[in-house]
């Protein structure tokens, strides 16, 4: 098995590339040189011969966000994706499956979506999931596509957690805002299973709501993470403040999507962490 795999250095990727390689599979890594080649080097270099494409190429969302920012979000996922897509629809010897990622800010906060959810938020983030999903689906139809719509993915070494598990873990963490705000997340371990999953299981095709069963709210979560790093959960972040700190991207952290898996259960994908409270105490119980 032949993979080619943007994103490969990043949180979720490293993981990603390891199970790869522990499966015998054969990575070529797309990186910032290598989307910068010609369209016709690049496709025979990083495409052509391969049997699965991962596409995970996107800056960080949870910051603050400049208008130059914005567009860094933007291009890094949308331009990446169309020169990808581009190449596998031109390459000779097409790989098999194409998953892009995506993401569940696409969808709104006020409703529960499964993959058949077309209630879409009017936000930036949306309109750059939109668009990215786009790019992917001009791969051509003789290449499986699978997206990936992902949320908040829990790993101790990267990601959201890394940034709150130090006010946590000496007793300054607290709930985000009104802490209603849903949090649908998948476990890093679930998600490069469920990747992998996907690679092998023909069934699965079009957009997969990558998350757990059980989605949690800001208050639980924040609760559940103290708890297991031992330590009260009392302090409440305003809205304001985060708007202050984050600006425009602060919807992030203040808005929330409550998402299911169905396509994931219904081919058959078992979850190793479904419940926020198993999984963080895999992390750090």
């Amino acid at each position: 098995m032949i993979v080619a795999v943007s994103g490969s250095t990043g949180f979720i990727g490293q993981v990603l590339v390891r199970k790869f390689r522990a499966l015998g599979w054969t990575v070529r890594s797309i990186g910032r040189e290598e989307l910068g080649k010609p369209d016709r080097q690049f496709r025979e270099e990083m495409i052509e011969g391969t049997d699965a494409v991962v596409n995970m190429a996107g800056a960080p969302v949870a910051t603050k966000w400049t208008p130059a920012y914005k567009e860094e979000i933007r291009s890094s996922r949308v331009a990446t994706t169309r020169k990808i897509a581009t190449a596998i629809r031109e390459s000779t010897k097409k790989p098999a499956v194409f998953i892009s990622f995506s993401a569940i800010g696409i969808y709104d906060s006020s409703n529960t979506h499964t993959e058949a959810s077309s209630a879409f938020a009017g936000s930036f983030l949306s309109d750059v999931c939109r668009a990215w999903e786009e790019e992917a689906a001009m791969a051509g139809e003789e290449t499986r596509l699978v997206v990936f719509r992902t949320g908040m993915v829990l790993g101790g070494d990267g990601g959201a957690l890394k940034k709150m598990h130090l006010p946590f873990s000496i007793g300054l963490g607290g709930k985000t805002g009104s802490g209603t705000q849903s949090v649908s997340f998948i476990h890093l371990a679930d998600l490069v299973s469920a990747v992998v999953f996907a690679i092998e299981n023909s069934s699965v095709r079009g957009v997969v709501n990558a998350v757990t069963p059980y989605p949690s709210t800001n208050a639980e979560f924040s609760d559940r993470l103290a708890k297991v790093l031992g330590q009260p959960c009392w302090l409440t972040i305003p809205a304001f403040v985060m708007k202050i700190l984050y600006g425009e991207g602060a919807q992030v952290m203040l808005e929330g999507q409550k998402v299911l898996p169905g396509k994931l259960e219904k081919a058959g994908f078992r979850f190793r962490y479904p419940t926020i409270q198993n999984a963080l105490v895999q992390i750090y119980g």
